[in-house]
């Protein structure tokens, strides 16, 4: 089982290259985002909370985070092939949560894979996804509050992972099939 952590600031490609996994290793994936606005969508209890947050560029609450990503992984059965966690964990708590999840049911995370890329390239991917998607929160000024809250509370996670033995750092700049490749060398050592 090979569940994997998929890394980086907003607009770092983590969305791209994990539907880039899940064709190659036939993997599972929890995109927390998508989880969320189709919680938004369908208005939901969970989607109202979650909306004031994303409207600030906030981070969800870790209880709200953790007892949906659960919900979730468990959606997947016990003996799938693995799990491309996409925009979770943000928060050291989130990972200690994550990995204290996946201990009670006998599993763990294989390897966290950093897509780096600079904060000028963030900013041009995002505004250029709020324009060609549509979506509200990609606009100059939410993502400059998202690119606060991720160097502030989501990028101390790399040191975590670091110190846990799971980091793999990828430069995310550049060609698409090399950062992949890139991956799934990480991928085709586990």
């Amino acid at each position: 089982m090979k569940n994997i952590v998929i890394f980086g600031a907003p607009g770092s490609g983590k969305g791209t290259q994990s539907d880039l996994m899940k064709k190659k290793y036939g993997l599972g994936h929890i995109s927390t985002g998508d989880v969320l606005r189709g919680e938004i969508k369908k208005d939901t209890e969970l989607g109202k909370t979650a909306k004031t947050f994303i409207d600030k560029g906030q981070l969800i609450p870790d209880h709200l985070m953790i007892d949906m990503l659960a919900s979730v992984y468990d959606s997947f059965g016990k003996d799938h092939a693995g799990i491309i966690f996409d925009g979770f964990p943000r928060t050291i708590p989130q990972a200690e949560a994550l990995k204290a999840m996946l201990e009670e049911r006998g599993h763990k995370v294989a390897a966290m894979i950093e897509l780096d890329v600079p904060e000028d390239e963030l900013m041009a991917r995002l505004i250029r996804r709020g324009q060609d998607s549509g979506r509200s929160d990609d606009n100059a000024e939410t993502i400059r509050k998202r690119l606060d809250v991720y160097y502030r509370q989501t990028r101390p996670l790399i040191a975590w992972y670091e110190k846990e033995g799971l980091r793999n750092h990828i430069d995310g700049l550049g060609e698409l099939d090399r950062i992949s490749a890139d991956i799934c060398k990480v991928i085709d050592r586990l």
